[in-house]
């Protein structure tokens, strides 16, 4: 759609420009990256030692294999983590899962650098984008944990890009490079399955050659499609992911039907959104937030060139509001009931939205006055970080909700550091558990865990017959637990070496076979 008050943008590559822009993510993901490292954070989200603990069981397993990917979590980020992994010393400390993030982070920055540049015709709006975006403090400990929502990040602003690069070229590359990005997306996140049909839609509407959109539609398909063929053959169930035993709708109706109160938002439209924005003033902040509400105000008055990127941006928000009405997704917030910690990350996709359309209030005043409109811009929503210099609520959340799990973890991490031997084989439930072995430094493949799913039905429902490990790792009454007393009333004796109670977590019992 023609603007009306800005020149196409120029199809000029500004080398400094981008130098400058990737120069500046890089020095301040790096520095963020190394300060969460060096304080001992990269592994304080418990889903930060799964995601980390599944890459590593892909190749580190009596079973090895691309079996090990599992079901419900979405594959890439665990691929993407497989060649630093497999350094010992980096699957240890976590390193090994936070570099992609790192990487990923770099690349969102610059796609929607690259994308405000275009959309926007103006390198001083560009720069206003780039740098609230990677600023953001809650964006900047995410990026440097093997979480997800940084490779997400990128691969809905490679998306952007790719679209606006389209409707000015109508060049088949940017679809090439649209349907790549979106199977990063999808292969991420559930919410990058959401983006397909309407990302599709944007295409047939701005292609002059319709086929283009059905291009699009058909690579950006094959990463859900892929997903699906993997449950399927491992699983016997297309989507296991969706409705397994341990898909999250499962888990949920479990919790019901144990008398749980549900979800805030669940089938509440009203409090799906309240719920959603105080999370998101909370993870983006109100400054860059208020921002982003008046950039929207501006691209639909006076740089309508941006509402492409603006309204593929504007679909994980919409989705996660969905999801928490219709699908039980929780997010908890500490100034909200239950007063508590729970997701807050996921309003971390209302950054790149709030982010790019501050940089339409740049575009739209005078061009002798964008470069200090941007350093206002920007300066607003740092200082207000500054000033409160409250923890960012991501890492608030990942170390209330980990204070326990690590307290247990690293008290059996050091006994089995003294007491285990090389082959001596451990059963143990893959999950919060398997960070005792990684602190520890011991192999997988020691282990008999759910991934290995003959031996583990074995040794589970016929201990006395096939359990032959000598050390087993349990949550006092779990399926663990309940096989070695199963395997005492057949005369096979595993002695209780170390209980451990923390307060707020299920007691961990570690046995040994006499």
């Amino acid at each position: 759609m023609p603007d009306s008050t800005n020149s196409a943008p120029s199809l000029r590559f500004d080398w400094l420009a981008y130098c400058v822009a990737l120069a500046l993510t890089i020095a301040i993901g790096l520095y963020a990256a190394e300060w969460v490292f060096h304080h001992g954070y990269t592994l304080y989200y418990g889903d930060a030692e799964a995601h980390l603990n599944i890459a590593r069981r892909i190749f580190d397993s009596k079973t090895p294999g691309p079996e090990q990917i599992g079901t419900v979590w979405l594959p890439l980020p665990h691929l993407a983590m497989l060649p630093f992994v497999r350094i010992d010393a980096a699957w240890k400390s976590g390193l090994a899962g936070a570099i992609p993030s790192r990487f990923c982070f770099i690349l969102a920055a610059m796609f929607l650098f690259a994308a405000a540049r275009r959309a926007y015709s103006s390198i001083a709006a560009a720069f206003a984008v780039l740098l609230i975006f990677s600023l953001n403090p809650n964006l900047l400990y995410l990026q440097a944990t093997p979480m997800t929502e940084a490779m997400f990040a990128a691969g809905i602003t490679a998306l952007a890009w790719a679209i606006v690069r389209f409707r000015d070229s109508q060049s088949i590359w940017p679809i090439l490079a649209a349907g790549v990005a979106s199977n990063v997306a999808s292969l991420t996140r559930y919410e990058g399955w959401f983006l397909i049909p309407f990302a599709a839609l944007l295409m047939l509407f701005v292609a002059k050659r319709k086929w283009h959109a059905m291009l699009f539609g058909a690579i950006a398909t094959l990463g859900p499609i892929a997903w699906l063929v993997h449950n399927q053959y491992y699983y016997s169930n297309a989507l296991e992911f969706y409705n397994g035993p341990w898909s999250a709708m499962a888990i949920y109706a479990r919790q019901l039907a144990n008398g749980m109160q549900r979800y805030p938002g669940d089938h509440d439209w009203a409090a799906a959104i309240k719920y959603y924005f105080t999370a998101s003033m909370l993870v983006v902040g109100l400054p860059a937030l208020a921002i982003g509400a008046m950039g929207m105000v501006a691209a639909l008055i006076k740089t309508r060139r941006a509402l492409l990127p603006l309204a593929i941006l504007a679909l994980p928000p919409i989705f996660y509001i969905w999801s928490m009405h219709s699908s039980g997704t929780p997010i908890f917030i500490p100034t909200l009931w239950p007063f508590s910690y729970y997701n807050t990350r996921y309003a971390i996709v209302m950054l790149p939205l709030a982010a790019f359309a501050a940089g339409a209030i740049v575009a739209v005043v005078p061009p002798k006055s964008r470069a200090a409109t941007a350093f206002i811009l920007l300066a607003i929503p740092a200082s207000i970080w500054a000033i409160k210099r409250e923890p960012a609520v991501c890492w608030k959340e990942s170390e209330v909700n980990s204070v326990a799990r690590r307290d247990w973890t690293h008290q059996a991490a050091t006994f089995f550091a003294a007491n285990y031997r090389p082959g001596s084989g451990i059963l143990c439930p893959f999950g919060d558990l398997t960070g005792i072995l990684r602190e520890a430094g011991i192999p997988l493949r020691e282990t008999i865990h759910e991934g290995n799913e003959g031996d583990w039905i074995l040794s589970t429902s016929r201990p006395y017959l096939a359990l032959r490990s000598e050390w087993a790792i349990s949550f006092a009454g779990d399926t663990v637990a309940t096989a070695v007393q199963r395997a005492e009333r057949f005369g096979k004796h595993y002695e209780l070496r170390r209980q451990i109670i923390v307060k707020g977590a299920p007691v961990v019992e570690i046995y040994q076979l006499e």
